[in-house]
């Protein structure tokens, strides 16, 4: 059962957010050209090709080790976070009396308190999720470029294999960026104790910073320069 404050407008915000954090990506493939990450499907279809190619394979086990670390970096730190926040929880009362005191906070029942608290630490929980599956779906990506067979062994197979691989990475990526997204809607959800009309700004406010990154920043510019190259030259 809902808090008896629990309004219109508490809902509206935490609706928002979980429509602009879950359509974020078919947004951008709708008005867009797509996420960065569908873009560079191109880059890493050219990777996988360049890899088969190459005697040595060092660099290429360096760049996957060092994506991996990120994740589980991220991961790590989602998890402490999230411990931290369920451990909150054993002290509500304290924790709610304190940050009633505070000017800035609006005022809100126990329940209402808690209910803010449990939204914010289902973000951070999709958010660790995310990033978890990510790197299982990376240890696939591990298994399969393993496997990949040299150019030079002419295998008909080659290219559907190395397709394949460049899907699963793909995806992976895919699934470590929803988890990165999260963390600007997790801020926006710390928003909803001061206010659920600041909570729909902060919401909106981040959505148009993840659009301005992925469509009008230099770095956006160079990599859809980059990909219209790579497809130039495809045959």
């Amino acid at each position: 059962m809902l808090p008896p404050d629990f309004d219109f407008a508490q809902a509206v915000a935490i609706g928002l957010l979980l429509v602009c954090w879950f359509s974020y990506s078919r947004i951008l493939r709708t008005f867009a050209r797509g996420s960065l990450n569908a873009q560079l499907t191109v880059a890493r279809l050219h990777w996988m090709t360049a890899l088969t190619q190459r005697e040595t394979k060092p660099f290429d086990a360096i760049l996957l080790g060092h994506i991996i670390n990120s994740i589980a970096f991220f991961g790590s730190a989602t998890l402490i976070v999230l411990a931290g926040l369920i451990t909150a929880f054993a002290g509500l009362k304290t924790l709610y009396a304190t940050v009633a005191d505070l000017h800035f906070i609006a005022p809100a029942s126990l329940e209402l308190f808690a209910l803010q608290l449990t939204f914010l630490a289902f973000i951070l929980a999709l958010c660790f999720f995310s990033f978890t599956y990510a790197l299982r779906k990376l240890i696939y990506v591990i298994t399969l470029t393993g496997a990949l067979p040299d150019k030079q062994d002419n295998r008909p197979e080659h290219d559907v294999m190395i397709v394949a691989v460049t899907d699963v990475l793909s995806e992976a990526t895919k699934t470590f960026n929803f988890g990165i997204r999260g963390y600007y809607y997790a801020i926006s959800a710390i928003f909803l104790f001061v206010s659920p009309y600041v909570c729909i700004a902060a919401t909106v406010i981040a959505t148009t910073v993840l659009f301005y990154r992925q469509l009008a920043t230099p770095t956006a510019r160079a990599i859809q320069c980059y990909v219209d190259a790579a497809n130039a030259t495809d045959p």
